[in-house]
């Protein structure tokens, strides 16, 4: 096994590592080997970030070979999405004119993760400016491809990474979620995820000296891609905690108290009533299932707490917030990749600034809603997506594909607009494609998802690494 430990965890490379089975100089060759071999044919990986990774993976043996105690993470790849910084790489968020744009420090979780004794193998691909659409295509790299099926989308706009952990070319995949990024790559991928709560991992979502406004403040979150829920867990205690970087990360604890047994977990297998494919129906049965037999109290609900209201808030402020800078923006984006925000425009026109103010109030009274609702049931079971993995760029075909998107992710949209927590977690494989559910949980229990979650992954194992498949 320790010629192929690129199959393994990542919490088991890290304790070959620390343990002397495998240097990490080793197990990082592993990992570019395997970039060498699979990322030809599904093209998830821009930059291999050789130099930097060899020196970084020198580093860990030097201090093992000294005697110094190794991070959690120790000689563990991981991959970063094209929008966050790696110190003297460009972040060029797959935008043509940002091809030079060199980091000069690394953003916080990056630099969390290296701190931890992580190597970072390279960035990965994603929509241009993360706003070309769901589907992960840039303007400077190209189309990926979904390692199980060239003809569906890998998911975005963290595909680059759910492609990346799922074949093998790195035991980690570092994105962001404003609405799903981490949640539906990882679900199409066959991998697991992490959507944190608002302010748990401190982070710099920048492209200049300012900062963004305040939905890309308040939404976006960065978050992990794994093999399996104990990665996640290892990855999150490296990442949570304050950071004089981020003034919205705040101190609180990895693990809240206790939940009460038996752990009520409210089920919602069609969110809004409007419509869930059987193959979706049925992942979610399959958690559900799992959940009973570790001892949850599952019991399905109709809805969740005004799920049309926060998704009409949620885009009504998303494109409000985009319109005054769209057409400087819009030339960045490259042919074609305007298409998304445009159709996404003509439903959602821009508000003015008192309708703006007065969506904020609407936001707090639907985080209410939903603080009585977790009150009964600290869980929530739910699909990622509705639909199977759809066709690559269905959402910027018109506007029929972009609804049936923006329909098909409205709980992941709900829960990154109230800033709440959310694991994905595969479920199997149906029709040929993997399926996957999320765990829902209250703000800063993502203790409590990652332990349901880990119940469903326990029961029904995991999915990858696999070999990318031909058309």
């Amino acid at each position: 096994m320790v010629d192929e430990m690129w199959r393994v965890t990542a919490v088991r490379q890290a304790a070959a590592v620390r343990a002397g089975e495998i240097s990490a100089v080793a197990l990082l060759e592993q990992h570019l080997a395997r970039i060498a071999e699979v990322n030809p044919a599904v093209n998830a990986v821009t930059q291999v970030l050789v130099e930097q990774a060899l020196d970084d993976a020198a580093r860990v043996d030097r201090d093992r070979a000294a005697g110094v105690a190794l991070g959690p993470l120790a000689g563990v790849p991981f991959t970063v999405k094209e929008n966050l910084a790696v110190a003297g790489v460009p972040t060029t968020q797959g935008a043509s004119r940002l091809r030079h744009l060199v980091a000069g420090a690394d953003a916080p979780p990056v630099a969390r993760l290296r701190a931890a004794g992580a190597v970072v193998i390279g960035h990965t691909n994603m929509p241009t400016l993360t706003l070309a659409g769901m589907h992960t295509r840039s303007e400077l790299y190209g189309d990926s491809v979904n390692p199980w099926d060239p003809a569906r989308t890998p998911g975005g706009s963290s595909g680059g990474d759910g492609i990346a952990v799922a074949t093998g070319m790195a035991a980690v995949g570092l994105g962001n979620d404003a609405g799903g990024s981490v949640r539906i790559p990882a679900s199409f991928c066959g991998v697991a995820a992490l959507k944190p709560t608002y302010g748990r991992f401190p982070a710099d979502h920048r492209i200049g000296p300012d900062d963004p406004g305040w939905c890309s403040q308040t939404f976006v979150v960065d978050g992990p891609l794994a093999r399996g829920i104990a990665d996640l867990r290892a990855v999150y205690e490296v990442l949570a905690g304050t950071d004089p970087r981020d003034p919205r990360a705040v101190a609180v604890p990895l693990d809240g108290e206790p939940l009460a047994n038996p752990v009520r977990v409210a089920v919602v297998t069609d969110p809004g009533g409007l419509g869930v494919h059987p193959t979706v129906a049925r992942a979610v049965d399959i958690a559900g299932e799992a959940l009973r037999q570790a001892g949850y109290v599952v019991e399905q609900v109709a809805d969740v707490p005004r799920l049309h209201d926060a998704l009409r808030a949620y885009q009504s402020m998303v494109m409000t917030e985009f319109a005054p800078a769209w057409p400087a923006i819009r030339s960045l984006l490259g042919d074609g990749a305007h298409h998304y925000i445009e159709l996404g425009m003509s439903e959602n026109p821009p508000v003015d600034a008192a309708e703006f103010l007065r969506l904020t109030g609407v936001r707090l009274t639907i985080q209410r809603a939903w603080g009585e609702f977790f009150q009964r049931y600290p869980l929530l079971l739910g699909p990622v997506f509705t639909q199977p993995p759809v066709e690559p760029g269905i959402e910027s075909r018109d506007a029929a594909g972009r609804a049936l998107v923006t329909t098909a992710m409205g709980l992941c949209s709900a829960t990154s607009f109230l800033g709440v927590p959310a694991v994905a977690v595969p479920t199997g494989i149906q029709s040929g494609l993997p399926a996957g559910v999320q765990i829902i949980g209250r703000p800063y229990r993502e203790d409590t998802c990652l332990t349901a979650a880990a119940a469903i992954e326990q029961h029904l194992g995991t999915l990858t690494p696999i070999d990318p498949s031909h058309p």
